[in-house]
């Protein structure tokens, strides 16, 4: 695994159950603002349960791709109580950085 992707799935971690972020937000926040569709590589190379890959969305906030395909990454959005129409989450799901308590270490 390389130091990008456990930079990745550190951040992935963090987003509360019931919560969104997008591709383009996590690669802001490990420091590669240009990175959005590396995050998307990334996170499609994932196979722990331990990172929900589930929660992260494109900026558009359409739900995007999932490895079990996207009416299962719906699914388990809606029963993690985000609000879902059209294929596109509501912007109250979005999961604000800010809340964030500590700093991430550097991998």
């Amino acid at each position: 695994m390389s130091s990008f992707q456990k930079r990745v799935y550190n951040v992935t971690k963090r987003i509360p159950r019931g919560r969104v972020a997008t591709y383009a937000a996590i690669a802001h926040k490990i420091g590669a603002p240009q990175g959005a569709r590396a995050v998307g590589n990334a996170l499609g190379k994932n196979r722990s349960k331990d990172v929900p890959c589930h929660r992260v969305v494109r900026s558009d906030l359409s739900v995007g791709r999932y490895a079990w395909g996207t009416k299962k990454k719906i699914q388990i959005l809606k029963d993690e109580g985000v609000i879902i129409n059209a294929g596109k989450v509501n912007k109250k799901s979005l999961w604000r950085w800010q809340y964030l308590s500590r700093r991430l270490p550097q991998v």
